[in-house]
């Protein structure tokens, strides 16, 4: 099975045939319904769909907003359309990713260095 982050990978690619049009607000309802479904099925959500989780979050502090406006309807607020909005969704996702990827990097650094030392905490 596809994980999350294939999934958006492959949407990438071919946005019109997962997405029906390339739409960021069609990717958000597309994604919401993945996860939807996977919880109907009683599927327990995966590590990466558990740090996606924190991309709302993430986007708020990139756009640095407070407000109650979706993931998408911030990109969307910040492009030309729908189109130019799903294409910087891309860039940002990569950005978090490589993000996330760096701080489990550190994470795992300074445990292998306390590890090393002895040190506990």
């Amino acid at each position: 099975m596809v994980d999350l982050y294939d999934l958006i990978c492959n949407i990438r690619k071919r946005p019109a045939m997962y997405l029906g049009r390339t739409s960021i607000s069609n990717l958000r309802t597309f994604l919401a319904g993945y996860c939807f479904a996977r919880r109907q099925m009683g599927i327990p959500q995966t590590k990466q769909e558990q740090k996606f989780s924190e991309f709302q979050t993430w986007i708020q502090q990139k756009f640095n907003l407070t407000s109650n406006q979706t993931w998408d309807q911030i990109i969307l607020f910040f492009s030309q359309d729908e189109h130019t909005a799903l294409e910087q969704f891309f860039k940002l996702f990569d950005e978090f990713t490589q993000t996330e990827n760096s701080i489990e990097f550190q994470q795992n650094v300074t445990n292998n260095l306390r590890v090393i030392s002895g040190t506990q905490e």
